[in-house]
């Protein structure tokens, strides 16, 4: 999956879902039903154990047309590892450029994280598809329509503390997506694996974002 394929995805769904299990049946299973639900975009955090195993066993069997990331990715190093794994894009909650130019160099999607504008805009100068805002709720959603003033051409994504109720409100002061964890990924849904209800859910939230 080329950079510019992965960032389409991402913008016409407006959604990547983080997800934190170790469970590779249970992921796969939450892989489909978000998928289901019109989020094509599913990122495995590197807070997990043996994320990078996870990530090649899932790029190998992931549904058609499904974008498997990596998030918490610190340095170059981890991105060519994760890449080198199957993961179509790399996310960040900080600004390491090296991280960012091992992606660009891959042709992979990168997210790194920031928070203030002059983080934001230097992400971006060196090859950020899409600025994670990190942690968003510390901000809110006028934090974004205030840098959309300064900075219209650059494209944001708050992350930490996204939910159903509020992401739309981010998306209409300027964000371009939302990355939501488990306000989206409820663990008492995939405990009963009640995929319906998580394909569901998912529906709702990308319905709710518009076109």
């Amino acid at each position: 999956m080329t950079r510019n394929e992965a960032l389409k995805i991402i913008l016409d769904s407006k959604v990547i879902a983080v997800i934190r299990m170790a469970d590779s049946r249970k992921l796969f299973k939450v892989i489909e039903a978000v998928r289901r639900g019109g989020i094509r975009a599913v990122e495995i955090t590197m807070t997990i154990p043996g994320a990078i195993d996870i990530i090649r066993a899932l790029a190998v069997e992931k549904p058609e047309g499904a974008l498997l990331g990596a998030g918490t990715v610190l340095d170059a190093r981890s991105a060519d590892a994760v890449i080198k794994a199957g993961a179509d894009f790399v996310v960040s909650p900080v600004l390491n450029l090296k991280m960012v130019r091992a992606c660009r160099a891959n042709d992979r999607f990168v997210a790194p994280g920031a928070f203030s504008p002059t983080e934001i805009l230097t992400a971006w100068e060196n090859g950020a598809d899409v600025v994670k805002v990190f942690p968003a709720t510390s901000l809110g959603p006028k934090f974004f329509k205030d840098i959309r003033g300064p900075l219209p051409h650059v494209r944001l994504m708050p992350t930490g503390g996204v939910n159903a109720e509020n992401a739309k409100d981010f998306i209409e002061a300027g964000a371009c997506c939302v990355a939501i964890g488990t306000a989206l990924l409820d663990p008492k849904t995939i405990e009963q694996e009640d995929w319906d209800a998580l394909a569901r859910k998912a529906r709702e939230l990308v319905d709710s974002l518009g076109d």
